[in-house]
Protein backbone atom coordinates (compact mmCIF):
# COMPACT_ATOMS: atom_id res chain seq x y z
CA UNK A 1 0.00 0.00 0.00
CA UNK A 2 1.50 3.54 -0.58
CA UNK A 3 2.57 5.89 2.17
CA UNK A 4 1.68 8.92 1.70
CA UNK A 5 4.55 11.40 1.88
CA UNK A 6 3.32 14.98 1.53
CA UNK A 7 1.25 16.41 -1.23
CA UNK A 8 3.45 18.31 -3.73
CA UNK A 9 4.68 21.10 -5.56
CA UNK A 10 2.40 19.51 -8.30
CA UNK A 11 -0.69 19.25 -6.42
CA UNK A 12 -0.74 23.11 -5.35
CA UNK A 13 0.57 24.09 -9.15
CA UNK A 14 -2.51 22.40 -10.65
CA UNK A 15 -4.73 23.54 -8.41
CA UNK A 16 -4.05 27.29 -9.02
CA UNK A 17 -3.71 26.86 -12.39
CA UNK A 18 -7.17 24.95 -12.13
CA UNK A 19 -8.37 28.42 -10.51
CA UNK A 20 -7.66 30.34 -13.45
CA UNK A 21 -8.98 27.83 -16.34
CA UNK A 22 -11.89 26.29 -14.69
CA UNK A 23 -13.52 25.31 -18.18
CA UNK A 24 -14.09 21.81 -19.52
CA UNK A 25 -11.91 22.19 -22.44
CA UNK A 26 -8.56 22.74 -20.21
CA UNK A 27 -9.86 20.08 -17.45
CA UNK A 28 -10.08 17.18 -19.57
CA UNK A 29 -6.31 18.48 -21.61
CA UNK A 30 -4.90 18.25 -18.11
CA UNK A 31 -6.66 15.62 -16.91
CA UNK A 32 -3.71 12.77 -16.91
CA UNK A 33 -2.54 15.85 -14.35
CA UNK A 34 -5.23 15.81 -12.30
CA UNK A 35 -5.13 11.79 -11.59
CA UNK A 36 -1.79 12.04 -11.02
CA UNK A 37 -1.17 15.25 -8.99
CA UNK A 38 -4.18 15.58 -6.88
CA UNK A 39 -6.54 12.58 -6.97
CA UNK A 40 -3.62 10.39 -6.47
CA UNK A 41 -2.26 11.72 -3.60
CA UNK A 42 -5.42 12.23 -2.02
CA UNK A 43 -6.24 8.56 -1.92
CA UNK A 44 -2.93 7.27 -0.74
CA UNK A 45 -3.41 10.47 2.69
CA UNK A 46 -6.75 8.53 2.98
CA UNK A 47 -5.40 5.20 2.85
CA UNK A 48 -2.40 6.39 5.13
CA UNK A 49 -4.16 7.83 7.68
CA UNK A 50 -6.87 5.79 7.92
CA UNK A 51 -5.76 3.67 10.76
CA UNK A 52 -5.34 6.90 12.98
CA UNK A 53 -9.04 7.54 12.17
CA UNK A 54 -10.48 4.45 13.15
CA UNK A 55 -7.94 4.76 16.15
CA UNK A 56 -9.73 7.87 17.15
CA UNK A 57 -13.29 6.06 17.14
CA UNK A 58 -14.04 3.02 15.76
CA UNK A 59 -17.20 4.60 13.79
CA UNK A 60 -15.45 7.09 11.74
CA UNK A 61 -14.93 6.29 7.96
CA UNK A 62 -11.70 6.10 5.80
CA UNK A 63 -12.52 5.26 3.10
CA UNK A 64 -9.42 5.70 -0.21
CA UNK A 65 -12.02 5.51 -3.33
CA UNK A 66 -12.31 7.53 -6.31
CA UNK A 67 -16.06 7.61 -5.88
CA UNK A 68 -18.45 6.94 -2.73
CA UNK A 69 -15.31 6.98 -0.54
CA UNK A 70 -13.97 10.09 2.00
CA UNK A 71 -12.07 12.20 -1.26
CA UNK A 72 -15.18 14.50 -2.39
CA UNK A 73 -16.04 15.21 -5.68
CA UNK A 74 -13.78 17.64 -8.09
CA UNK A 75 -17.14 18.35 -9.79
CA UNK A 76 -19.58 21.66 -8.69
CA UNK A 77 -22.69 21.00 -8.29
CA UNK A 78 -24.16 23.70 -9.90
CA UNK A 79 -27.74 23.62 -9.95
CA UNK A 80 -29.08 25.88 -7.68
CA UNK A 81 -25.99 28.68 -7.65
CA UNK A 82 -25.11 31.69 -10.30
CA UNK A 83 -21.54 30.34 -10.36
CA UNK A 84 -21.51 28.59 -13.01
CA UNK A 85 -17.76 27.32 -13.12
CA UNK A 86 -17.28 23.37 -13.25
CA UNK A 87 -14.65 22.72 -10.86
CA UNK A 88 -13.25 23.05 -7.27
CA UNK A 89 -10.33 24.43 -6.64
CA UNK A 90 -9.56 22.10 -3.71
CA UNK A 91 -9.20 18.82 -2.09
CA UNK A 92 -11.87 18.08 -0.02
CA UNK A 93 -11.91 14.93 2.08
CA UNK A 94 -14.57 13.78 4.59
CA UNK A 95 -14.22 11.13 7.13
CA UNK A 96 -17.45 10.85 7.82
CA UNK A 97 -19.60 8.86 11.21
CA UNK A 98 -20.96 5.54 9.74
CA UNK A 99 -24.23 7.03 11.04
CA UNK A 100 -23.76 10.09 8.85
CA UNK A 101 -26.20 8.81 6.07
CA UNK A 102 -28.73 8.44 8.45
CA UNK A 103 -28.74 11.72 10.36
CA UNK A 104 -26.49 15.10 10.87
CA UNK A 105 -23.86 13.72 12.67
CA UNK A 106 -20.49 15.38 13.15
CA UNK A 107 -17.71 14.36 11.03
CA UNK A 108 -13.50 15.04 9.88
CA UNK A 109 -12.92 17.51 7.49
CA UNK A 110 -9.70 18.38 5.03
CA UNK A 111 -9.48 20.96 3.08
CA UNK A 112 -6.45 21.84 0.91
CA UNK A 113 -6.50 24.60 -1.52
CA UNK A 114 -3.69 27.22 -2.99
CA UNK A 115 -4.24 29.86 -0.57
CA UNK A 116 -6.55 28.12 1.96
CA UNK A 117 -5.17 25.25 3.86
CA UNK A 118 -7.56 24.28 6.89
CA UNK A 119 -8.79 20.79 8.85
CA UNK A 120 -11.58 21.16 10.70
CA UNK A 121 -13.97 18.69 13.24
CA UNK A 122 -17.50 19.00 14.09
CA UNK A 123 -20.69 20.17 12.31
CA UNK A 124 -21.33 22.65 9.61
CA UNK A 125 -25.50 23.56 9.80
CA UNK A 126 -26.92 21.31 11.98
CA UNK A 127 -30.06 20.11 11.21
CA UNK A 128 -32.61 21.78 14.22
CA UNK A 129 -32.92 18.52 16.39
CA UNK A 130 -29.40 17.80 16.16
CA UNK A 131 -28.64 21.49 17.38
CA UNK A 132 -31.00 21.70 19.83
CA UNK A 133 -29.68 18.21 21.22
CA UNK A 134 -26.35 19.99 21.66
CA UNK A 135 -27.44 23.22 22.74
CA UNK A 136 -29.16 21.16 25.40
CA UNK A 137 -26.27 18.57 26.20
CA UNK A 138 -24.53 22.00 27.12
CA UNK A 139 -26.98 23.28 29.56
CA UNK A 140 -27.02 19.88 30.92
CA UNK A 141 -23.69 19.33 31.14
CA UNK A 142 -21.30 22.99 30.96
CA UNK A 143 -18.67 21.36 33.25
CA UNK A 144 -18.18 18.70 30.63
CA UNK A 145 -18.71 21.62 27.78
CA UNK A 146 -15.82 23.35 29.52
CA UNK A 147 -13.92 21.21 29.50
CA UNK A 148 -14.13 19.68 25.70
CA UNK A 149 -13.24 23.61 24.06
CA UNK A 150 -11.20 25.37 26.99
CA UNK A 151 -8.52 22.54 27.16
CA UNK A 152 -5.01 24.50 26.34
CA UNK A 153 -4.09 22.00 23.51
CA UNK A 154 -7.62 22.23 21.95
CA UNK A 155 -7.64 26.34 22.05
CA UNK A 156 -4.08 26.46 20.84
CA UNK A 157 -5.43 24.05 17.78
CA UNK A 158 -8.77 25.51 17.28
CA UNK A 159 -10.82 28.03 16.24
CA UNK A 160 -14.44 27.51 16.73
CA UNK A 161 -16.09 29.32 13.88
CA UNK A 162 -19.79 29.27 11.64
CA UNK A 163 -22.76 31.62 12.50
CA UNK A 164 -24.40 32.64 15.55
CA UNK A 165 -27.31 34.11 16.36
CA UNK A 166 -27.95 37.67 17.97
CA UNK A 167 -30.03 36.72 20.66
CA UNK A 168 -30.29 33.70 23.00
CA UNK A 169 -31.85 30.69 21.51
CA UNK A 170 -35.85 30.16 22.74
CA UNK A 171 -35.62 28.14 25.87
CA UNK A 172 -32.34 30.14 27.22
CA UNK A 173 -31.42 33.31 28.49
CA UNK A 174 -28.45 35.93 29.15
CA UNK A 175 -28.04 34.16 32.18
CA UNK A 176 -27.11 30.67 31.04
CA UNK A 177 -23.57 29.40 31.11
CA UNK A 178 -21.59 29.35 27.59
CA UNK A 179 -24.15 31.31 26.14
CA UNK A 180 -21.80 32.50 23.32
CA UNK A 181 -21.53 28.45 22.51
CA UNK A 182 -25.41 27.94 22.79
CA UNK A 183 -26.38 31.13 20.68
CA UNK A 184 -24.06 28.87 17.76
CA UNK A 185 -25.88 27.33 14.61
CA UNK A 186 -22.48 25.97 13.74
CA UNK A 187 -20.21 23.65 15.61
CA UNK A 188 -17.14 23.65 13.66
CA UNK A 189 -13.73 23.52 15.21
CA UNK A 190 -11.10 24.60 12.23
CA UNK A 191 -7.49 24.67 12.81
CA UNK A 192 -5.28 26.32 9.84
CA UNK A 193 -2.28 25.14 8.07
CA UNK A 194 0.15 26.43 5.28
CA UNK A 195 1.16 24.47 2.17
CA UNK A 196 4.17 24.02 3.31
CA UNK A 197 2.90 22.13 6.06
CA UNK A 198 1.14 19.92 3.59
CA UNK A 199 4.05 19.42 1.53
CA UNK A 200 5.70 17.95 4.78
CA UNK A 201 6.15 14.33 5.24
CA UNK A 202 5.13 14.73 8.32
CA UNK A 203 1.95 16.03 7.48
CA UNK A 204 -0.25 12.93 8.26
CA UNK A 205 1.26 12.93 11.81
CA UNK A 206 0.34 16.46 12.25
CA UNK A 207 -3.05 15.79 10.98
CA UNK A 208 -3.91 12.63 13.41
CA UNK A 209 -2.52 15.13 16.47
CA UNK A 210 -5.03 17.92 15.83
CA UNK A 211 -7.75 15.47 15.10
CA UNK A 212 -6.75 13.74 18.27
CA UNK A 213 -7.18 17.18 20.19
CA UNK A 214 -10.62 17.58 19.13
CA UNK A 215 -11.68 14.08 20.31
CA UNK A 216 -13.57 15.25 23.62
CA UNK A 217 -14.99 17.67 21.87
CA UNK A 218 -16.39 15.20 19.29
CA UNK A 219 -17.22 12.92 21.57
CA UNK A 220 -19.76 15.50 23.09
CA UNK A 221 -21.03 16.81 19.54
CA UNK A 222 -21.73 12.97 19.10
CA UNK A 223 -23.54 12.35 22.38
CA UNK A 224 -26.05 15.45 21.91
CA UNK A 225 -26.29 14.22 18.70
CA UNK A 226 -27.53 11.02 20.25
CA UNK A 227 -24.85 8.77 18.27
CA UNK A 228 -22.27 7.11 19.79
CA UNK A 229 -18.65 7.79 19.33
Amino acid sequence: MPQFTGFSKKTFAFLGQLEKNNNREWFEENKQRYLNDVLDPALDFIATIAPSIHGLSDYFDAIPKRTGGSLMRVYRDMRFVKDKRPYKTNIGIQFRHQFGKDIHAPGYYLHVEKDNCFLAAGLWRPEPRALAGIRALIKEKPVDWGKAVQSKAFKQAYTLGGRSLTRPPKGYTQEDPFLEDLKRKDFMAVHNFSSQEAMSADFVKMVKKKYGFATPYMRFLCEGVGIPF
